[in-house]
């Protein structure tokens, strides 16, 4: 059985036997556990931008790089002053800071630099595979909102996104399989796919999550987009979660998304 893969080769393993409730039988929980791991070892957590084009300095001025000692390790994207969303998965990294206020991260200085001062993981999250993939990063000081840097409002809970419509996704991922991040923030458009045809080509599917991009089309995310928006007409209503191996060429089933209309009740709670 092939293991999930991370950015970095960071690999989780799961025990067959652990991970079974108490109460069922031992027969009927190895069997589903094969079943889901099999079905869990198809996905790789999403960090680049496909068949983009380089983003307009004036666009998309929430984007965060979420960032560890060495440099760019997920995307994420400002929601207050002192808060960022980005997903649960990028704290198996040590990430410290984001970087705000410049698609170019080479052009990064001390001024677009913010620490992280404490993030927040729901209870209810495992691995990307299994859903609740998002975390909140409170800064250690509020941003400078102006020209350079935006907040990016929140969905409302009864925003529905439709089947085939046109939505973003950005980051400073890999823009070809096996690639290196790049320093220009890239956006690409996608379309959102069902969650009848999302459900159908995966198999296993969790809960709360989004599809868009990937399948029938060679545009998505890959390696380093991880944490960042899917942003359909101005509200971020996905967040980048995973998508299948690492292969960017481009893989056969959708792109996943974590759904932020699902999560607002834990994410204003902890804002506020």
């Amino acid at each position: 059985m092939h293991p999930v893969l991370f950015k970095r080769i960071h690999l989780t393993t799961l025990s067959r036997h652990d991970h079974c409730l108490t109460g069922i039988m031992h027969g009927f929980c190895k069997c589903l556990l094969v079943y889901i791991l099999t079905c869990l070892s198809q996905n790789a957590h999403g960090e680049e931008i496909i068949h983009g084009v380089k983003a307009p300095e004036n666009s998309m001025l929430y984007m965060a790089s979420v960032q560890d000692s060495i440099g760019h390790i997920c995307g994420g994207f400002l929601v207050s002053e002192d808060f960022v969303i980005t997903a649960a998965h990028c704290g198996r990294s040590e990430i410290t800071h984001v970087v705000l206020g410049t698609h170019n991260l080479k052009k990064a200085d001390n001024d677009n630099k913010r620490y992280i001062l404490h993030k927040y993981i729901p209870a209810s999250y495992v691995a990307e595979g299994f859903g609740n993939d998002i975390m909140l990063l409170k800064l250690s000081r509020k941003a400078k909102l102006g020209k350079r840097v935006q907040t990016i409002p929140l969905p409302r809970s009864d925003t529905k996104v439709k089947e085939n419509q046109k939505c973003q996704v950005a980051g400073w991922g890999f823009t070809t399989t096996g690639g290196i991040v790049v320093d220009e923030l890239r956006v690409v458009d996608v379309s959102i796919i069902s969650p009848q045809v999302c459900k159908h080509q995966w198999i296993w599917l969790p809960l709360n999550v989004t599809c868009a991009g990937g399948y029938g089309t060679n545009k998505g995310f890959c390696q380093g987009d991880s944490g960042g928006p899917l942003v359909c007409d101005g509200l971020p209503v996905g967040i980048v979660s995973f998508n299948k191996y690492a292969n960017c060429n481009y893989p056969d089933v959708p792109n996943v998304y974590t759904d932020v209309t699902k999560h607002l009740s834990w994410i204003k709670e902890i804002i506020r």
